[in-house]
């Protein structure tokens, strides 16, 4: 059994001066006081990839600069699936006695520190370096492939997807720490910048500073407790050129092992932090785990049901298209507003109900997929 007992999250947007390791830091000095825990009860320390600052060995060079001695260190490079993956090998390395408390941590100066062509070709390297970089696609153009398809087969508008941006908007709206403060409709996103058709640019995340943080323990601490019950993977193809479906993904099988882990039923989730890199990623996500049924996730969106005060709230800090996108802290957002949530502190944008959590993170062109299911205990 493992617990999550305390998180740490800086605001997303344009952060100037801030470093990878500043942006660490300052996610994980507020995981630390949220979980009641020194640093030097850290003996576990996994850290995410950052584009801004490559080092080889960047989880023993954040162990320095924070000033941990831990017995294991690792860092993780899965994408847009990293947050939840590092979260399962926490859990599964405290569950196996190897560490007591592991701090899970990433940041990035993405916005500040590098260009935005530099970001652009950067990202772009998902690709296949023989017959897909050459060619020039950017992340938006490989997803845009993706949502032809999508919308083709599954009889889905520009305008469902469109639902996905206002409704992330609304709950961005509600969080002091969100980049994204103007709220906008449908008709917004239908006239903004067309990056690669059909995805508009109020489609597509933006590109962010920020950092996230939360501590994997083997005690629990607090009133609330939030446990893993439940955590899986599945990697279906790297390159969208061998992916075996462009409608059908990896998602299911992750999220289907993981709730076979956790003894319990999709139906029993009360709270949902899927991966929204675009709009069609969690139009998709949301389609294919069965959070709802195909092509439905739009008016789904449209008709209140995953608000904050909806039947399931979806992402209420306003996931990645709204509250920001740093990297790997991007995602990880996900888990701190989930555990806020689980642990009634998500101030206006509190959920009636969020005992039981499915996360699920995608890296690359919905090629890799890690999933968690979080429990509360009071």
């Amino acid at each position: 059994m493992s617990w999550i007992t305390g998180v740490g999250l800086t605001p997303y947007g344009r952060l100037e001066g801030r470093s990878t390791v500043d942006l660490m830091s300052e996610a994980a000095t507020a995981a630390l006081a949220d979980a009641g825990l020194e640093r030097r009860d850290i003996d576990g320390l996994i850290c995410g990839y950052s584009t801004t600052l490559p080092h080889l060995m960047l989880s023993t060079v954040f162990a320095e600069h924070f000033g941990l001695h831990p017995h294991y260190a690792h860092a993780i490079q899965l994408g847009g699936a990293t947050g939840c993956a590092m979260g399962m090998l926490a859990h599964l390395l405290v569950e196996s006695g190897v560490a007591k408390n592991i701090l899970v941590v990433a940041g990035e100066n993405r916005l500040t520190g590098q260009t935005r062509d530099a970001a652009i070709q950067t990202l772009a390297q998902v690709g296949h370096p023989v017959y897909e970089v050459p060619l020039g696609p950017t992340i938006p153009a490989y997803y845009g492939l993706v949502a032809s398809r999508y919308m083709h087969e599954h009889g889905v508008s520009e305008e469902d997807l469109a639902e996905l941006a206002v409704l992330m908007r609304r709950h961005a709206l509600m969080h002091p720490g969100a980049q994204f403060k103007q709220p906008i409709t449908v008709a917004d996103v239908m006239a903004s910048k067309p990056i690669a058709t059909p995805l508009k640019i109020l489609d597509c995340c933006p590109v962010s500073d920020g950092g996230a943080a939360f501590v994997v323990s083997r005690e629990r601490t607090g009133e609330t407790g939030v446990r893993i019950i439940g955590a899986s993977q599945a990697h279906t193809h790297q390159h969208i050129s061998a992916a075996p479906s462009l409608t059908r993904f990896g998602a299911a099988e992750s999220v289907e092992r993981a709730r076979t882990a956790a003894g319990i039923a999709l139906r029993d989730v009360r709270y949902a932090a899927i991966y929204d890199s675009f709009t069609i990623t969690l139009t998709i996500l949301l389609e294919e785990i069965g959070l709802c049924g195909r092509g439905e996730a739009g008016s789904r969106a449209r008709d209140g049901y995953f608000d904050h005060d909806g039947e399931l709230p979806l992402n209420t800090h306003g996931g990645l298209l709204s509250y920001g996108h740093c990297g790997v802290a991007g995602a990880m957002a996900h888990l701190v507003e989930a555990h806020r949530q689980m642990t009634g502190r998500a101030e206006s944008r509190q959920a009636k109900d969020a005992s039981l959590t499915l996360l699920h993170g995608d890296g690359g062109v919905l090629s890799s997929h890690a999933s968690l299911f979080l429990e509360r205990v009071r």
